[in-house]
């Protein structure tokens, strides 16, 4: 087993046969619902601060390690890669309450912002390496980001409830 192809590939769900990004982001939502259901009774406050810590302390090894995918692959930017799925949809989610709703909106303006990819995220992501991989869904991950908390906060000021 090669560990960097378990991590790049999001534990091999960079292998769906069809629509391998959105199977990677579905990993990233699996594992930030879980994670808020671990731990729960901790502040929220906390764990957003810990998610924000956490994702900035992996962007540079993502980057390395999306390097040595398309080594590992021999082409740019290779459809098994995901990791960057990951991390785009762990941005779209930093400092929101949770809910099982906003997983899944996050998860749905994710893909969206991802796949459209706003400036300047189609532009960036023709860089070299891993950079060129992440940059695009880092990106579209900050976009969904700006919309869930304008979102947010018309849920709050008008008392809509979601589950």
């Amino acid at each position: 087993m090669n560990i960097k192809e378990f991590f790049f590939t999001a534990f091999y769900s960079g292998y769906c046969p069809k629509a391998p990004g959105t199977a990677g982001t579905l990993v990233a939502m699996a594992i930030y619902i879980a994670e808020n259901l671990i731990f729960s009774g901790v502040n929220p406050d906390i764990l957003n601060i810990v998610n924000l810590l956490f994702v900035a302390a992996i962007i540079y090894p993502s980057v390395k390690i999306s390097d040595y995918a398309e080594k590992f692959y021999n082409s740019k930017d290779p459809q098994s890669v995901v990791l960057d799925e990951v991390i785009g949809y762990w941005i779209s989610v930093l400092f929101l309450p949770f809910s099982f709703s906003y997983a899944v909106l996050a998860f749905i303006l994710f893909r969206i912002f991802d796949i459209i990819k706003p400036f300047p995220a189609r532009s960036l992501q023709s860089l070299s390496g891993g950079l060129g991989i992440m940059i695009d869904d880092i990106i579209a991950g900050f976009y969904a980001l700006i919309v869930m908390h304008i979102a947010d906060y018309f849920f709050n000021y008008y008392n809509l409830i979601l589950p």
